[in-house]
């Protein structure tokens, strides 16, 4: 009997131990695989615009403890967080705290970006004879749809039901005229985050009229949740990528990488090479044509951070990738944590077209007509090694 109880305490304090394990794992916002966690979407108000709107945010986790938050101003992710390889979680992406500092501008920070992503030269194009001006809102050039592009416009937003995913739906209509654009544009972005770990970005647009179209998520990575990211390790796959002019407008080549600090085809270190680079303030922003050409979706990049172990994969549909290190970041703007962000605080991955496609006929087709859908995926994975 003695020998009895013995093993019932020890057998008692054993499932106490664990209990209080896996309590503290929770509380440390460490990740688990606990099989009983479900993926799920929480609503909160996140802010008030001026004319009176309410800005809500999702908040969305998956069974393995990973949570994304999207707000549904800009559709803008303003929050990631993923473990690092000791399990413990960090929030990935820049951003702010509050509305009011992402309405008093910003560069872009986690936002969906349209009708058009990148720049289109002197803000002009020509669509079936007809001569289109828009805002030139960077120097000459039209930038990431206009003064209010896409990431500056109130979504709606829907939680969806999705087997082994927390998603929402954004959609968003942009009228006919609308930064100068053509056709009324209805635009739909879901993410989701999978119990895979993937952050996945699916969009559709249809219109009543030929319009240019181009959409991307303008996130800013830091995947060791600090500091800058020279030491970060990158691979792109791609062979070639489009040289730009002063203004950062393609020139219409498509130029080989191999041999030259353009060069990621193999994962290496972004400090290795970028010292090399002469433009203006000084870092990459450029396009890379990548292998697959698009419309299926395939590896575009791969990302490491050493420190804390976290690798992210990008998959995408898309034939291009923007890869940008942050060079225009200076110190000014102050974001979550009270993190200054300075010059190469993070990297952006934008899977997209070319920039000014529309002037290029033999650059991939932004072009969208009625009767067609646009459809994109972007897949952001992230593991530990």
């Amino acid at each position: 009997m003695k020998r009895l109880e013995t093993l019932m305490e020890k057998t008692v304090w054993t499932m106490l131990t664990m209990a209080t394990l896996v309590t503290t794992a929770f509380a440390a916002g460490a990740a688990t695989d606990n099989p009983t966690m479900k993926a799920t979407v929480q609503k909160a108000k996140f802010g008030t615009m001026p004319d009176g709107a309410v800005i809500y945010q999702y908040t969305l986790a998956n069974a393995k403890g990973l949570k994304a938050k999207v707000i549904t101003y800009g559709a803008i992710l303003t929050e990631l967080d993923v473990p690092d390889r000791n399990g413990k979680m960090g929030d990935v992406v820049l951003g702010f705290d509050n509305l009011d500092q992402y309405l008093k501008g910003d560069p872009f920070f986690g936002a969906t970006v349209g009708r058009v992503a990148n720049r289109i030269a002197k803000g002009r194009f020509t669509l079936d004879g007809h001569a289109y001006t828009l805002a030139t809102n960077d120097g000459p050039n039209h930038l990431h749809g206009g003064i209010k592009g896409f990431d500056k416009v109130v979504w709606k937003a829907a939680v969806l039901r999705r087997k082994n995913a927390a998603a929402v739906r954004f959609t968003y209509t942009s009228p006919d005229g609308e930064e100068g654009y053509p056709g009324t544009l209805k635009v739909t972005v879901i993410y989701s985050l999978t119990d895979d770990n993937e952050l996945r970005l699916d969009y559709k647009a249809t219109t009543d009229k030929a319009t240019p179209v181009n959409l991307t998520n303008h996130s800013y990575w830091n995947l060791a949740c600090g500091g800058d990211i020279l030491d970060n390790e990158v691979m792109i796959n791609a062979a070639r990528y489009t040289p730009v002019d002063a203004t950062l407008i393609p020139t219409g080549e498509l130029a080989p990488v191999k041999g030259t600090v353009m060069d990621f085809t193999t994962l290496h270190p972004i400090r290795d090479r970028i010292g090399e680079l002469t433009n203006k303030p000084s870092g990459y922003d450029h396009n890379y044509c990548l292998n697959g050409g698009g419309g299926k979706l395939a590896l575009a990049a791969q990302v490491y951070e050493p420190k804390s172990g976290r690798e992210m994969d990008v998959l995408t549909t898309e034939p291009g990738i923007q890869f940008y290190t942050g060079n225009f970041l200076d110190g000014t703007l102050t974001g979550k944590y009270g993190i200054t962000y300075q010059q190469h605080a993070a990297l952006c991955l934008e899977c997209d077209h070319y920039p000014d496609s529309i002037n290029h006929p033999a650059f991939p087709n932004t072009v969208l007509r009625p009767g067609e859908t646009y459809k994109q995926t972007t897949i952001y994975k992230f593991s530990t090694k």
